[in-house]
């Protein structure tokens, strides 16, 4: 198999992995792991208090949603350049080792 039609399949697969989930799961409500850590907290204890305040306060959901998104491209990014790096690095040590041959 070529390297073109790998990337097809790589790219089929993860857009499947997507969209399967979405299209197969009804009325279901999207939520985060720290309200469901408060639900859980609440049921234990009722009188429990944090003791900590969030440092900012978004003013709503969409906003919050951004600052994911945000924080996951970030990640994305540095991930990919840490990979380029690291792959140039090879190619060139590769280009040395080819000269002093």
């Amino acid at each position: 198999m070529s390297k073109g039609k790998l990337v097809v399949v790589l790219l089929a697969a993860c857009a499947l992995i997507a969209v399967i989930p979405l299209m197969t799961v009804k009325n279901s409500e999207f939520g985060g792991a720290d309200g469901e850590a408060e639900g859980v907290i609440a049921q234990l204890d009722p009188e429990y208090e944090p003791w900590a305040d969030p440092v900012l306060e978004p003013p709503g959901g969409e906003t919050e949603s951004l600052l994911f998104c945000l924080q996951a491209a970030l990640g994305a990014g540095v991930i990919g350049y840490a990979f380029g790096t690291f792959r140039e690095r090879t190619r060139k040590e590769q280009a040395v080792k080819g000269q002093e041959a």
